[in-house]
């Protein structure tokens, strides 16, 4: 059930619309207007390990990195931030445990992996008979359809849709959240509308592309992350979310690479097809606009180092072919945390 200011909220039709009419009910909701113009007024952290060593001695500023499709659910005495960023199309969607401070940070990228993925996070963060109450709060998304007609690209394993990406997400998440048996108070709702801007060339885009939260007071902030700060194994991280989509074992899941309990990063193995070996062939031919247009759901959209990042993944996977090179004798990768707060591989 969802609640907004304490109050039970629903919309009329919204088991006819799949979550669609309340999404844009909440848009309409002045408390949370008010709430997302706030979230407007406050300034983008950028989270960097050079600004954060600056102010911090070691064993402080722990942070948590989450990327798209993953999900995290970190102990507030143990870590003091979780994150994530590089949503266009996605979504952030953060449940807080008011009670404990238990916090799990999800990228959502589908609405495929929106029920599974609900149902992981709540795992570790309530108790089966509990009735601990439920902070939200959404962050992404934004109002891309009309975006679709102007583009003919689609991101890996996806095609164009006319009423675009980001609504029938924001619409499955709140629908998901509606059928559930807890209680969740919606505090940010800045998504669609709320998170869009135009670009210089007309187009819109989102105003954010990611969020930081503060563990120990449930606070939540715009927020970018710099290459150094998408740790650990920032790389093979990111070609999981790629080999993943082919990958039975993940359907309709989120990944999960970040162990609650002991602090660390446990990154399974997971492999490449020659499928996937030949997509990383034909990408590294394109142009850089040619890669926005067929690796993207949003090209006007994207940080400036999204085809870069592209670049890297693909030519990562061209020169390591065979995956059991990257997971030998088919093990995980671990990281603990060293003494400054941040990684290294055990």
């Amino acid at each position: 059930m969802i609640y907004v200011d304490g109050v039970p909220f629903s919309s009329k039709s919204a088991s006819s619309s799949q979550g669609g009419d309340t999404v844009l009910a909440l848009l309409e909701n002045p408390i949370l207007a008010s709430a997302s113009a706030s979230f407007n007024g406050i300034s983008v952290h950028n989270y960097s390990v050079s600004q954060e060593t600056e102010s911090r001695t070691p064993s402080q500023q722990k942070c948590v990195y989450v990327f798209q499709r993953e999900y995290a659910t970190v102990d507030p005495a143990l870590v003091d931030f979780v994150g994530t960023d590089e949503a266009t199309t996605c979504v952030a969607l953060v449940i807080r445990n008011r009670r404990s401070g238990m916090t799990s940070v999800a990228h959502m990228d589908s609405p495929k992996v929106v029920d599974i993925g609900l149902k992981q996070m709540l795992t570790l963060l309530v108790d089966k008979d509990s009735h601990d109450e439920l902070d939200v709060h959404l962050v992404g998304g934004f109002d891309d359809a009309s975006n679709q007609k102007n583009i003919s690209g689609k991101k890996r394993g996806t095609i164009a849709k006319p009423d675009g990406y980001s609504f029938p997400l924001c619409a499955k998440i709140i629908l998901s959240l509606q059928q559930n048996r807890r209680s969740f108070n919606i505090l940010t709702f800045h998504v669609l509308g709320n998170n869009t801007r135009c670009n210089a060339d007309g187009h819109p885009v989102p105003i954010f592309h990611g969020l930081l939260v503060d563990t120990s007071s449930g606070s939540v902030m715009a927020a970018t992350f710099d290459r150094s700060t998408r740790c650990p194994d920032e790389l093979i991280r990111r070609i999981r979310v790629s080999a993943s989509f082919e990958d039975p074992r993940w359907k309709g899941k989120l990944l999960d690479t970040y162990h609650t309990q002991t602090d660390r990063f446990n990154i399974a193995p997971c492999s490449w097809s020659n499928h996937l070996l030949h997509i990383a062939s034909s990408v590294m031919n394109l142009s850089d606009s040619e890669i926005l247009l067929s690796c993207s759901t949003s090209p006007f959209a994207e940080s400036p180092d999204f085809v870069d990042n592209e670049r890297r993944l693909f030519n990562y996977l061209l020169h390591s072919p065979d995956w059991k090179d990257t997971f030998p004798m088919n093990q995980s990768r671990v990281y603990k945390r060293n003494s400054d707060g941040g990684w290294i591989r055990c």
